[in-house]
């Protein structure tokens, strides 16, 4: 169900923001409005009384259920999360130790008699040697000598 479908239900409705209405509450005898509705960007609608009311007692005013307050579920698509192989932190572990070694590498480019690299380059490959030399430092891997 839409905020839409809710707000069409309600009393002196009124928008506050983008996805953001006020109106009366229908679970108790409100003169002014009290009942906050908000619908969030996947589809989600919150309500709330300022008077204190329940948001089940809104929805059966309105003849609803919580679960109309959510988008309907997608058929044939799995909710599950994506799993995938590895965990991120075993991704940056190995990540870590293959810096290391492009530091290495790196270095002993950068020592060469004769400069390999252009001067824009070569004064790149410096600073991203000290990048990858305080991101290792943080982390705790000592690269290679």
């Amino acid at each position: 169900m839409s905020a839409e479908t809710l707000l069409s239900r309600l009393d002196h409705v009124r928008e506050t923001g983008t996805g953001r209405w006020i109106a009366r509450c229908p679970a108790h005898d409100d003169r002014s409005p009290s009942l906050t509705i908000r619908e969030l960007e996947d589809g989600r609608v919150l309500v709330h009384c300022f008077t204190g009311c329940p948001a089940g007692d809104v929805l059966a005013a309105l003849g609803l259920a919580f679960s109309d307050l959510y988008p309907p579920r997608l058929t044939g698509h799995c909710t599950k999360p994506e799993k995938h192989p590895f965990p991120a932190s075993d991704v940056l572990r190995a990540l870590a130790v293959e810096s290391a070694i492009v530091l290495t590498a790196a270095r002993d480019l950068l020592q060469l008699a004769y400069p390999a690299l252009e001067t824009d380059d070569y004064e790149r490959l410096q600073v991203a040697c000290e990048r990858i030399q305080s991101a290792l430092t943080l982390s705790g891997v000592r690269p290679h000598a």
